[in-house]
């Protein structure tokens, strides 16, 4: 194990959770509303933004399988990493040269961003097998969550500052301190992404490595549509993947829907952006913690325990009347959610053949982007049907239950050996290229 590679990759979600707290969370939907889409009416901005998300996604979920599957054929993840970070930097940047009715723009930039963002994590995502062997995933994976909680959570502290008091950095007003706010996103997260560009592991090269981008796609259109044919070989795999859409939809719907929830009973602005805070920085230790739990007692078992915690959450987000409730329920999401994400990822990893993580966990997050749109328009249906946004959030009960079900029937040591005999047959498969290879004067070399 590479010791070096390892803190590598832990200090890559430090790196791009600022954008994700501070650009997506807090201040980029205030910024496009009141800047960047000024010159239309409130309303429409919202649905400006909303439809800028969805494209964004789209491009996401149509681009990573085919990315995920020549990153695996290429053997070398670190460099598409690389390609989508810096893209992810550069849209960042440009948000700070944003003026007042360029809402276009701001919205190419965020779907750029997007890309860069939710495409970059595809690779990194599938550098966890890479890097560690199965028993050390569960703890892995949880520091970089964890360091992603401390990272984004620092520099959104000190944003936060440069937007409300800007005159203590020198800013003569918010406006400006919300363009810098972006500026330092976009060195944060290229200055922190440097250990993994150096030291990202690599993967020996298939025979299938084509000789031209044309060769490439060909072979990443073949490969990925046998991904679809392939994944019935792995139930247990099958059966974490229908699990993962519904918890994970039920999650991204709170993350969504918190602030909106929010506001709809009366909650002040400054005290859903303390409680955004408190999240973060609630969510580095019980990340540590739960992760060496998942280490000794099973990763499955953790993040059963944690989505029993939401339904906890979403029941008693029904009853929320005051700001000290928001405060209380941030700080058990701050608990809960690092922990489940990091043992997704790990159960993932270590359900997949090793050889082609890339193309599956590209898989995994176009079928969950898809999936992901069912929450939030369950959560907005039913509390258009009755009148309160209060059973919309008591819906999301509904998610996680599922998703508990369905992780009960994964039998997660028979996933493993199935990725692993699936492992020995490419390795064999491989083998018996090289020797057709030699025998002809032409072996393989990559």
């Amino acid at each position: 194990m590479d010791k070096r590679a390892v803190k590598a990759w832990i200090m890559y979600d430090w790196a791009n959770s600022a954008y994700a707290t501070t650009v997506l969370a807090a201040v980029l939907p205030v910024f496009y509303a009141s800047v960047a889409a000024a010159t239309v009416d409130k309303d429409t901005a919202a649905s400006y933004l909303a439809y800028t998300h969805s494209i964004g996604m789209l491009c996401v979920a149509l681009l990573t399988p085919l990315l995920g599957t020549l990153a695996d054929l290429s053997g070398r993840k670190g460099n598409f990493l690389r390609v989508f970070t810096i893209t992810g930097v550069v849209a960042t940047l440009g948000f700070s040269a944003i003026g007042e009715g360029d809402w276009l723009l701001a919205s190419a930039l965020l779907v750029l961003s997007t890309i860069g963002f939710a495409g970059g994590n595809t690779f990194y995502d599938a550098m966890l097998p890479d890097l560690v062997p199965a028993e050390r995933r569960d703890m892995v994976s949880s520091k970089g969550y964890a360091y992603g909680y401390i990272g984004g959570g620092l520099l959104l502290a000190i944003n936060l500052l440069m937007i409300q008091q800007p005159g203590w950095f020198g800013l003569p007003d918010t406006l400006a301190g919300t363009r810098l706010a972006f500026v330092s996103v976009a060195l944060w997260w290229l200055m922190f992404s440097i250990p993994i560009f150096r030291h990202a592991p690599r993967r020996p090269a298939s025979p299938e490595l084509p000789a031209s981008w044309t060769g490439y796609a060909k072979v990443g259109v073949r490969r990925l549509r046998q991904t679809f044919g392939q994944i019935r070989r792995f139930p247990q795999l099958l059966r974490m993947l229908v699990a993962f859409w519904f918890f994970n939809d039920g999650i991204n719907t709170i993350i969504l829907m918190a602030t909106i929830y929010g506001t709809s009973i009366g909650i002040g602005t400054s005290d859903l952006m303390l409680a955004l805070l408190l999240t973060q920085f609630i969510g580095f230790p019980c990340t540590l913690l739960l992760g060496a739990w998942a280490q000794r007692w099973g990763a499955k078992q953790v993040l059963i325990v944690s989505l029993s915690v939401y339904i906890c959450i979403v029941i008693l987000g029904y009853f929320m009347t005051q700001a000290l409730h928001f405060y209380i329920l941030a700080g058990l999401v701050g608990v809960v959610q690092g922990i489940s994400q990091s043992t997704a990822r790990s159960l993932f990893s270590n359900l997949m053949p090793a050889g082609r993580t890339g193309e599956y966990f590209g898989f995994v997050n176009v079928t969950g982007k898809f999936a992901s749109i069912f929450g939030p328009f369950v959560f907005g249906y039913v509390g258009q049907i009755t009148g309160s946004t209060r059973w919309g959030i008591l819906s999301l009960i509904f998610f996680f239950a599922a998703g508990i079900v369905m992780l009960l029937i994964v039998n997660v040591q028979r996933g493993i050996r199935d990725a692993g005999l699936a492992d020995q047959e490419e390795q064999e498969r491989i083998r018996g290229m090289n020797i057709a290879g030699k025998a002809t004067g032409v072996p393989f070399t990559h």
